[in-house]
């Protein structure tokens, strides 16, 4: 951060109620920013709410809470095309949501729980 930018802050800092001392509490602040972005959590929450910001995505994990389905099953209920069933589903695959495994000459999917689990664990440890 550039010193003219800093000194603004700090000016308008100094007009809340709580602030006493607008340089300690800069620094203070500055040192819980460093924190976050250090923080590789927020990467693995972006992977997970990126991967659930999908409309198709969350129906395709919906889909597969009650059993496996194979990729032509999901093009039925979804009434999406293969190519796009599959990109939604190598985005869900790649965030450790789903797997995917060969069923005979097809591939079957199904939820990875533990790994929504430690999400919406992370989640709730980072967030709330």
């Amino acid at each position: 951060m550039n010193i003219e930018h800093e000194e603004e802050i700090k000016a308008k800092l100094i007009k809340c109620e709580d602030v006493k001392n607008p340089d300690l509490h800069f620094k203070k602040l500055r040192e819980l920013g460093d924190g976050l972005i250090q923080d590789t959590h927020f990467e693995d929450l972006i992977t997970f709410l990126n991967a659930l910001s999908n409309i198709k995505r969350l129906m395709i994990i919906n889909i597969l809470r009650e059993k496996d389905r194979c990729v032509c099953e999901l093009e039925a209920v979804l009434d999406e095309s293969q190519p796009s069933i599959s990109h939604h589903l190598k985005i869900l695959e790649n965030a450790g949501l789903i797997r995917g495994w060969k069923k005979g000459k097809f591939t079957h999917y199904d939820i990875v729980k533990e790994q929504i689990d430690s999400y919406f664990d992370l989640l709730n440890q980072e967030l709330i």
